[in-house]
């Protein structure tokens, strides 16, 4: 999964390997709010079993947020993805709440929100659009001082701290339908009831173009300003 994940933001960014630097939290849980200053942006994902919900238990949820809030005060580009966003709302303020039976898993329509139209990355995505989302645990608003840019009946999906290139998504921008069917399938036993529910699920997941191209368009729009 930790190589899954960086080969998955290299690909959707188009940037290469080397060009994105791992900060891998599990083996390094405490880091300085400031470990990201010296580059030119921030991405925060997260495919494992670890809980914003149990702090005490994986140590580097505290350092994370302030993290994130040392980048929001300097205006340092984040692009946080699934665990990234739920730390995120913590951060600004938000609540996170956890749902063991009824929760959001495989492709899904995402909904636009009105600030959604005047947004760098979101300007030209069609309303509907489909995503990856695997989560039981959700944020149901969007956090003070944020704009609302993606929903669901479920939950909030994507947010901008308004005014801030910071940007986090409960969807997964940088999983595509293949990469669905591989994470799934290490997680069943998380997710899914057994093999019949898991076939049920990715029977049904569709390609995820529109939601893929979001971590290039934050390359090109935000950091190189094209």
């Amino acid at each position: 999964m930790r190589r899954e994940e960086h080969e998955s933001f290299a690909a959707y960014t188009g940037l290469a390997l080397d060009q994105i630097e791992i900060l891998d939290a599990f083996d390094r849980p405490v880091f300085p709010p400031d470990v990201a200053d010296d580059y030119d942006a921030l991405f925060i994902g997260g495919a494992s079993e670890a809980s914003v919900l149990e702090p005490d238990r994986y140590a580097f949820v505290a350092p994370a947020i302030e993290l994130l809030l040392h980048c929001i005060e300097r205006e340092h580009p984040v692009f946080a993805s699934c665990f990234g966003f739920q730390l995120a709302v913590l951060a600004l303020g938000g609540d996170i709440v956890r749902d063991e039976l009824d929760f959001e898993m495989g492709t899904l329509p995402i909904r636009l929100g009105e600030a959604s139209r005047r947004d760098p990355l979101f300007r030209d995505v069609p309303d509907g659009f489909p995503a990856v989302a695997v989560h039981k645990e959700s944020a149901k608003s969007t956090p003070p001082g944020c704009e609302t840019l993606a929903f669901t009946d479920c939950c909030c999906h994507a947010f901008r701290v308004t005014g801030k290139p910071f940007w986090a998504f409960q969807f997964h921008p940088e999983v595509d339908r293949k990469r669905l069917v591989e994470r799934l399938t290490v997680f069943k036993d998380q997710y899914t009831e057994g093999d019949d529910h898991l076939d049920e699920v990715l029977s049904s997941a569709c390609e995820t173009p529109e939601s893929n191209a979001l971590p290039r368009k934050f390359v090109e729009r935000v950091l190189l300003g094209e």
